[in-house]
């Protein structure tokens, strides 16, 4: 029984950093733009498929890995520029409805390119089979996983704390007018804000992808419990949904051993937790 803890909890921080990933980008898109992007999931999925697609080209790994989530990122730009961009003064139901449809076509055109039926893909031969930790033995690609996602992470931190850019945003999270008042462009903050949270998507769903598999509907499967690290996290608190990510998944994960029925249940009943004693979040002030 220790074991299998054991390998649930990693697994469940394993899973959990993926989720705050995804969770990252939509929470940065959210504060900033102030509108929450039902197409988030999809792009997600676009992460997994481009990843495939650029390893099947090029045979690397690691250069899928880099031209997937930069792909990914160029989409979610066009999304702002060529639509999102033009509903800033509309009212929220007109913003929902656009990126809800483009969502849907976003799905279709994943099935019109790479077929309904789903498919797998290996990591490479020097990434596979098992690591000793001593309790249990635990697969490499997981580790590596949780190395990047650390690594991701902390280059994401320092991006927002350590630079100008991440000033500019973090200042965009809390005052919009504010920044509009500095004379700053903000068109060009929202525009980078959203390709940047459509690139942490990216880099989610590439690195998933050899270990939930691809299917055309993994976006929209993924996209609540994204809104559920949101909530938990708060609003606008980046870190925060770092760790409401790595909560979740070690919930879900440990959730399986006793009541596996109930993996996907406890995700909400911890939301609703969250809304009924802390509306604002566990880490958010508003």
């Amino acid at each position: 029984m220790i074991v299998l803890i054991a390998s649930q909890l990693i697994n469940g921080v394993v899973t959990g950093m993926l989720y705050a990933l995804v969770g990252v980008g939509l929470t940065l898109i959210l504060g900033v733009l102030n509108i929450p992007n039902f197409a988030h999931g999809v792009l997600f999925a676009f992460g997994a498929y481009f990843f495939l697609a650029a390893t099947q080209a090029f045979g690397g790994f690691w250069l899928g890995l880099i031209l997937a989530p930069f792909g990914v990122a160029l989409l979610g730009g066009a999304i702002e520029y060529l639509g999102v961009r033009r509903l800033y003064t509309a009212h929220h139901d007109y913003q929902l409805l656009f990126l809800f449809a483009i969502a849907l076509i976003l799905q279709e055109t994943i099935v019109l390119i790479w077929g309904p039926v789903g498919t797998t893909i290996q990591p490479p031969s020097y990434l596979a089979g098992g690591v000793d930790l001593g309790i249990t033995r635990y697969p490499l690609y997981r580790l590596v996983v949780m190395g990047l996602t650390t690594a991701i992470v902390v280059a994401l931190w320092l991006l927002l704390t350590r630079t100008n850019i991440g000033a500019i945003v973090r200042a965009g999270i809390e005052s919009r007018e504010m920044v509009e008042v500095l004379g700053i462009d903000v068109q060009k903050v929202f525009l980078f804000t959203f390709a940047l949270g459509s690139w942490l998507a990216g880099v989610a769903g590439s690195i998933a992808a050899p270990i939930t598999g691809l299917t055309p509907s993994m976006g929209f499967d993924i996209l609540p419990v994204t809104f559920v690290v949101v909530v938990i996290a708060g609003l606008g608190s980046i870190m925060g949904a770092i760790g409401a990510g790595i909560l979740i998944g070690i919930a879900q994960s440990l959730t399986t051993i006793w009541v596996p029925e109930a993996a996907n249940v406890v995700i909400y009943l911890l939301m609703g937790l969250t809304i009924m004693l802390r509306p604002q979040g566990l880490f958010g002030r508003r």
